[in-house]
């Protein structure tokens, strides 16, 4: 069965009562496997069989229970189209996008609008498309740049709040001016009449309540319930018993002023209105730090085509072109240095904050600055492949993913509102058979303030918020968490296992030792020492063969070439079989070196890595590469331990070796000789004693224990392979950075755990001094709009969290 994902954004939910209900009415179509729905983030996730479904039976099915799918858009001229079945074409071709909804083609404008889904289609793949049709899109340039769908709702909340405020200010005059200590204030007789207040709530109730009468039908509709429910109820209680109170008093001509409840209705939907407009903002605010990396890629870049420099947006760049980065720009694209040396500041994509010097050969990211002299790179990498696309994708699933605490709140959540209108229509009856009979005034107070307090908003916004926060302060850190669950996870862990090189050291040894035996002449060795190892990837390998040359050693090109995982090399240089690597390695195939062990001995004291080499059966020498720990290793371990962490260190390296480099940064336990199919075994001992294991690799040789451990760490300087099978990149390839997670999951689910106290505490400890008529209607509204805005607030402050 085929899978494909898609995300859609969703307009017009108001509690996590309807991320419930768009999530059970996606579920429920053929062919959905999974549906997840981000209230915060106002998204939704779905995983299905493209052969049984599709992605507008998704949008008919959110627009039916009510809600809206938004799309992004983008805009392009076209150029190179001569009749109108070449704007056909082009619809068609852009219309088969992943990720694309709509693409109409206006021929006589020469333009394409293109509505579609930014995280699976970006307009360079647009772009792409068309190219091998024979056209060009051009993106459109505009003067000033399209309000996002935030700022138009913050906007439209704000001029509803304004509206509401306006009639509601009269009301709530009418109401302070009722109590003895503002007795004195004067009020004008026509707001007490019942009428005028008839007049100034109705707009209020109807308009701007509007909002909560679609959404309460369409909840009922599909037989669930939420927040709009629960308003829509309050306040219509409030609203109509006023009429029937007015009518009463008109009808029977009673003098004085009856006690109506319009000010109530009124100052509810108006202090509701006043909390979606912060909440709106606030939630804005979550996903500053996705803003901040997008706003982090160059827009134009300066290519050579044809011998001819020319300006050019980013998104025209193609893999191949050449690119002119002078001192103070930004790098619009990755690439590969072909002319020139400078320093570049990367510090806003791996959070390092010294400037590497790069020249020609040398690999260069997107977004980052050069410093002084003047560069042309080969682009390497274009539009959704860069390294900035990538990070930023990893970021929006990490935000739009739910952590298993979220997934226990959604179904708290789905059956409280139920609950809470039980509970209300019970209050009610107490209320008007037994504590006050035939009170129907004293027995709505409670529920209309029931309905309103309960309402579920913070309770929804409590862990997605501080997901995106914490997710996105992280990334700013260089720490991009691939998910919720893993932000969530990761502060659970116990033990910390460490790959040696690349990890805790830094990758880059130097060839430190040689020496020959058995009347070998040390230059012959050398140079079969060197061409054997001149095809490995291995980081040692690398070592010796830049110390031979180093040396003067001109090297051949080996016919056959073997790496043997955890054991060395075996080539054929010249006809003869060439062997370097462990005692195992020459055990293996009978090679005698005894008279050698107290050399080897001496250099694994001292901290180097020995390697025994033999040239056609016969033990040749011993050649020593050393290794230097990274400057900031042993401050990391020393955090670590701080933390109340195990730290193990796991390595194919002889013991003597890997307990030296161990003791120079403050390593315990030591698991050495280990080769790399063995390394997921190792993790899983740990794990079969009880141990929450997170493992920290850089090498495509760690990636099956990075993928067994609970947590996976790959340093972001690795491979591909290693980050692609971990949990959590380190962008900065420091072992400071794998303290900087735990403690921002650490903080990450407090937070969490003090935003489900907030609402926890305001929906269910306010219900009983409700119920008992203590609290009245306004102040609920007030008390329930201030938990979502507290709640969001609280998450905000991981954004500044420092560690």
């Amino acid at each position: 069965m085929s899978q494909e994902e898609i995300s859609l954004k969703v307009a017009g939910m108001t509690c996590a009562a309807c991320a419930n209900k768009i999530e059970k009415g996606l579920s429920k179509i053929d062919g959905v496997q999974e549906a997840n729905v981000n209230f915060a983030l106002e998204s939704t996730k779905i995983k299905y069989d493209p052969s049984q479904t599709n992605t507008q039976a998704f949008e008919d099915k959110i627009e039916k229970l009510g809600y809206k799918v938004i799309h992004e858009k983008a805009e392009f001229d076209i150029s190179g189209m001569t009749c109108a079945a070449c704007a056909t074409k082009i619809e068609k071709r852009v219309n088969k996008l992943d990720g694309v909804f709509s693409a109409n083609v206006n021929f006589a404008l020469e333009t394409i609008s293109v509505q579609y889904d930014e995280k699976n289609v970006k307009p360079y793949d647009m772009i792409e498309a068309v190219k091998k049709l024979g056209y060009s899109l051009i993106a459109k340039q505009e003067a000033k740049e399209k309000m996002d769908h935030k700022e138009k709702e913050i906007e439209k909340q704000y001029g509803k709040f304004l509206f509401s405020t306006i009639l509601t200010l009269p009301l709530l005059w009418t109401m302070v001016t009722h109590f003895e200590f503002t007795s004195f204030l004067y009020m004008p007789d026509m707001f007490m009449n019942p009428w005028v207040q008839l007049a100034l709530a109705t707009p209020v109730q109807f308009v701007i309540g509007a909002q909560f009468y679609r959404g309460a039908y369409h909840a009922i509709k599909n037989k669930s319930a939420n927040m709009d429910v629960l308003v829509a109820l309050g306040t219509s209680a409030a609203y109509f018993y006023s009429i029937y109170l007015g009518w009463e008093w008109v009808s029977t001509g009673r003098q004085g002023m009856p006690e109506l409840y319009f000010e109530a209705a009124a100052i509810i939907i108006t202090l509701i209105v006043l909390g979606k407009l912060f909440e709106v903002r606030a939630k804005g605010r979550t996903s500053q730090a996705l803003q901040k990396l997008l706003g982090l890629q160059a827009k134009n870049a300066r290519v050579i085509r044809d011998g001819i420099e020319s300006e050019i947006p980013v998104e025209e760049v193609v893999v191949g072109d050449t690119v002119v980065i002078k001192p103070g720009e930004k790098v619009p694209i990755d690439g590969e240095i072909l002319e020139g040396r400078s320093a570049l500041d990367e510090s806003m994509i791996t959070g390092e904050s010294i400037p590497i010097d790069k020249t020609v050969g040398d690999p260069v990211i997107g977004a980052t600055i050069n410093k002084n002299g003047s560069i042309k790179i080969k682009a390497t990498k274009v539009g959704k492949d860069t390294a900035l696309s990538q990070i930023v994708k990893v970021v929006e699933e990490a935000q739009g993913s739910k952590a298993n605490i979220q997934r226990m709140v959604d179904k708290v959540s789905g059956i409280f509102v139920p609950i809470v209108v039980l509970v209300a229509v019970l209050t009610f009856l107490v209320w008007y058979l037994i504590i006050t009979p035939g009170d129907l005034r004293s027995a709505i107070i409670p529920l209309i303030t029931i309905l309103v307090i309960a309402c579920p908003c913070a309770l929804g916004l409590a862990t997605p918020t501080s997901i995106m926060a914490g997710s996105g302060r992280a990334a700013e850190m260089g720490l991009l968490f691939k998910g919720g669950e893993h932000l969530e996870n990761t502060q659970s862990i116990q033990t910390v296992v460490l790959d040696k090189t690349g990890t805790v050291t830094k990758g880059e040894p130097e060839l430190t030792d040689i020496s020959v035996t058995n009347n070998f002449i040390e230059k012959d060795v050398m140079y079969y020492l060197g061409s054997a190892e001149k095809n490995s990837e291995h980081p040692l390998a690398q070592a010796i063969v830049n110390g031979v040359r180093n040396k003067g050693v001109s090297l051949n090109e080996p016919s056959q070439f073997e790496a043997i995982p955890g054991y060395g090399i075996r080539a054929v240089i010249d006809n003869k079989e060439i062997l370097v690597g462990t005692r195992k390695l020459m055990d293996q195939h009978s090679i005698n070196f005894k008279n050698a062990l107290s050399q080897i001995e001496v250099l694994e004291n001292e901290g180097k890595t020995a390697m025994l080499i033999a040239i056609d059966g016969q033990f040749a020498g011993v050649v020593a590469v050393a290794d230097t720990v990274k400057e900031t290793s042993k401050e990391a371990v020393k955090r670590m331990l701080e933390l109340d962490l195990e730290v193990v260190m796991l390595t194919g390296d002889n013991k003597r070796t890997a307990n030296a480099i161990a003791k120079q940064v403050g390593i315990g336990h030591v698991i050495a000789e280990v080769i790399p199919e063995q390394k997921s075994a190792e993790i899983e001992k740990l794990q079969q004693q009880g141990k929450k294991v997170a493992m920290v690799g850089d090498g495509i040789n760690d990636a099956p224990a990075l993928a067994m451990a609970d947590i996976g760490m790959a340093i972001g300087t690795g491979t591909d392979v290693a980050i692609e099978a971990a949990d959590i990149t380190l962008m900065r390839g420091d072992l400071n950075s794998v303290v900087d997670a735990i403690q921002m999951s650490r903080k990450t689910m407090r937070n969490i755990k003090q935003n489900l106290f907030f609402a926890f505490f305001y929906n269910t400890a306010a219900i009983p001094i409700a119920a008992v008529g203590l609290l009245a209607p306004w102040v609920a509204g007030a008390a329930m709009a201030f938990s979502s805005v507290s709640v969001v607030l609280n998450a905000l402050r991981l954004q500044k969290v420092k560690i």
